[in-house]
């Protein structure tokens, strides 16, 4: 057990942190500026209404938020049984490659199995090798399946 932090389900406390994570996160991955007053718009939502995802939040010793994650659920006819997506997954750069997702990890693995979750998914930047790295430890392996978009 990990005495360092603790992972919970976030709440509307957390809104703000989150959603400076995003912020942050988009900035670092992708070069682009968010807006912080529409993207806490958007995760006070989140956190209100669980059809649109659940967030977990990662808090240091001093009950500081050092980071979170989203789940979000996608229906699968072929299986009868739902995907569990995690999403916007960040950690302050300082607690990176301490355990600190592995343990948010462990907790949406834990919720999922008691949820009777076909699998879990998430999709990552081709350039993180370092979250692939990861992810792969955790024992998640490369799809066959590439992402499509287009923005509406």
């Amino acid at each position: 057990m990990n005495t360092q932090w603790t992972i919970l389900r976030a709440d509307e406390r957390y809104a703000d942190a989150i959603a400076q994570f995003q912020v942050d996160m988009a900035a670092e991955s992708e070069g682009t500026t968010l807006d912080k007053a529409t993207v806490l718009r958007g995760v006070t939502e989140g956190l209100k209404d669980e059809s649109k995802g659940i967030y977990l939040v990662a808090l240091d010793s001093e009950g500081r938020a050092i980071g979170s994650l989203m789940i979000t659920r996608e229906w699968s006819d072929w299986n009868c049984a739902w995907y569990w997506w995690i999403q916007s997954v960040y950690v302050t750069p300082q607690n990176r490659r301490k355990g600190v997702y592995r343990s948010m990890y462990a907790k949406v693995k834990s919720m999922a199995q008691e949820a009777d979750v076909h699998s879990l998914r998430l999709y990552v930047d081709k350039t993180n090798l370092r979250g692939q790295s990861t992810y792969r430890t955790l024992g998640m392996a490369e799809s066959h399946y590439l992402l499509y978009e287009e923005d509406i």
